[in-house]
C-alpha cells in the first residue's frame, strides 16, 4: 500500500470531519435566526449540548452499536463500550483509506447532526433536561441501529438498499424523531387559533441566512467526505452533483412559494436550499449534473407544500425541519431507484423498504422515549415560561441586553 496515498485519504477525510463540524455552527444559526429573539440563548444552548453530549455517547455506545462486526440476523449487535484499536497497522483497517480514530470522529460528526434535527422543530416550548435526555438516548441507541441496518452491513445493505450519505440514515431519521416529538409536545401558544394559522416569525433571519450558507458549505465534507477516500474522480463529482442540488433546490422553492403565497419569501428559499441539498446527499456519487438538478428542483418545488401541509395538520415546526429533513430525505431516498446508474423498480421497491423500515423504528422508539419523558419528567415548559422566553427561565440570561429585566420589573410589588 502506497503511505502517501494512504495519508491523503485519510487528510480529506480529517477535513471533511471538519466541514461536518461547521454544520453544527450553521443549525446553530440558522435555528437562532429562525426563533424568537426571547430564545435565542435556549436553542444555541441546545445546539452546543448535542454536540457534546452526541460525541460522548457516541463513543461510549453509538460507534460500537453502529459497526459491531457481527450482528444478530443484521438488526443487531454490539462490539464493546468505548474504542478499541483493531489487531494490526492503521494502513490495514479500512484497505487503506482511513485510520480507526478518523473513522470514529467522521461517524461521531454525522451522529450529532442527528440530534440538531430534533431541536429546531421542538424549539421555543420544550424543558432542557427532557430534551437532552431524549437527545442522549435518540443519538446513542436509535441512530446507531438503523445506521448499522446499512453502514453497518445490517440486513438493507444485504438486501441492496443504497443511501450514500444519509438522506435517510441521517436527516430522514432526524426528521421522523422531530415528528414524533413534536405531535407529543404541541404546538407553541398562540401558532394556531380559530381563525386560523398565526405566523411567528424568526427574529433575526440574517442570520438565518448565514446558516444556511455554513450548512452548504459544511455538506461539501458531509457529501465529499463519503467518499471515504480522496479519489479526485468522485470527490469531485460529489461536489458538482451536491452545489447543483442546492442551487436547483433554492430555485424550484423560488418560484413555488411565489406561487403559493405571491411573496419572495427569503426563508423558503434557504429552506429549499437544504431541501436540495438532502435530497442529493443519498445519490451525489451516482447522478449527473442534470439529474442532480432534478432531484434538486424537485427538492424544492416539495418545501413550501410540505410546509403547508405540517402547517395545516396542526403540527408546528419552527424550523421547517420535518419538511426539509423528513420529507426531502425520502424524496432523495426515492430518487435512487428514479435516476443515476442504480434506477430501476427493483431498486426503487428497495429503497421504499429501507424508508419505511427506518421511519417506522424511528418514530416508535422516539414516540417511547418521548412519552415517557412526558410521564415522568415533563417535556414542556409553562405558560409563563414560555410567554416570557426560555432565555430568562431557563437560563436567567438574555441574548440581548435590551431584553434583560428592568429592575422595576424584579421589584417586589
Amino acid at each position: 500500500m502506497d503511505t502517501n496515498l494512504f495519508t491523503t485519504n485519510n487528510l480529506w477525510i480529517l477535513i471533511a470531519t471538519v466541514l461536518v463540524f461547521i454544520m453544527h455552527l450553521g443549525f446553530a444559526t440558522l435555528e437562532a435566526g429562525l426563533v424568537q429573539r426571547k430564545n435565542a440563548i435556549n436553542i444555541l444552548f441546545k445546539n452546543v449540548m448535542i454536540v457534546s453530549i452526541g460525541l460522548v455517547s457516541y463513543y461510549i455506545i453509538g460507534f460500537s452499536l453502529m459497526y459491531p462486526g457481527e450482528s444478530w440476523n443484521g438488526l443487531i449487535g454490539f462490539a464493546q463500550f468505548g474504542l478499541a484499536l483493531p489487531e494490526g497497522d492503521s494502513i490495514g483497517y479500512a484497505d487503506g483509506s482511513y485510520t480507526y480514530w478518523t473513522d470514529f470522529i467522521f461517524q461521531g460528526m454525522f451522529a450529532a447532526t442527528c440530534c440538531t434535527i430534533v431541536s429546531g422543530a421542538v424549539a421555543e416550548r420544550m424543558k432542557l433536561e427532557s430534551f437532552l435526555v431524549i437527545s442522549l438516548l435518540f443519538v446513542s441507541i436509535s441512530y446507531p441501529i438503523t445506521g448499522m441496518w446499512k453502514w453497518g452491513g445490517g440486513w438493507l445493505d444485504e438486501m441492496g438498499f443504497y443511501d450514500f450519505a444519509g438522506s435517510t440514515l441521517v436527516h430522514s431519521v432526524g426528521g421522523w424523531g422531530a415528528l414524533a416529538a413534536i405531535i407529543l409536545l404541541g404546538p407553541r401558544l398562540g401558532k394556531y387559533s380559530k381563525n386560523g394559522i398565526n405566523p411567528i416569525p424568526g427574529h433575526n433571519i440574517p442570520l438565518a441566512a448565514v446558516g444556511v450558507f455554513l450548512l452548504w458549505f459544511g455538506w461539501f465534507g458531509f457529501n465529499g467526505g463519503s467518499v471515504l477516500s480522496a479519489d479526485p474522480d468522485a470527490v469531485s463529482l460529489v461536489f458538482v452533483t451536491t452545489s447543483l442540488a442546492a442551487a436547483a433546490g433554492a430555485i424550484g422553492s423560488f418560484f413555488t412559494a411565489h406561487a403559493l403565497f405571491k411573496s419572495h419569501d427569503l426563508t423558503m428559499v434557504l429552506n429549499g436550499i437544504l431541501g436540495g441539498l438532502v435530497g442529493i446527499t443519498a445519490g451525489a456519487d451516482l447522478m449527473s449534473p442534470m439529474e442532480s438538478i432534478l432531484i434538486g428542483l424537485i427538492a424544492g418545488i416539495i418545501i413550501p407544500f410540505s410546509v403547508v401541509f405540517f402547517d395545516k395538520m396542526k403540527l408546528d415546526d419552527p424550523v421547517g425541519a420535518t419538511s426539509v429533513h423528513l420529507v426531502c430525505g425520502i424524496w432523495g431516498t426515492l430518487a435512487v431507484g428514479i435516476f443515476g446508474s442504480m434506477a430501476g423498480l427493483s431498486q426503487l421497491m428497495t429503497q421504499l423498504i429501507g424508508i419505511v423500515s427506518i421511519g417506522v423504528f424511528t418514530f416508535i422508539f422516539v414516540f417511547a422515549v418521548v412519552y415517557i419523558v412526558k410521564a415522568t419528567m415533563g417535556i414542556r415548559v409553562s405558560v409563563e415560561e414560555e410567554t416570557q422566553g426560555l432565555d430568562m427561565a431557563e437560563h436567567d440570561m438574555p441574548a440581548y441586553h435590551d431584553l434583560a429585566p428592568r429592575s422595576e420589573d424584579l421589584a417586589v410589588k
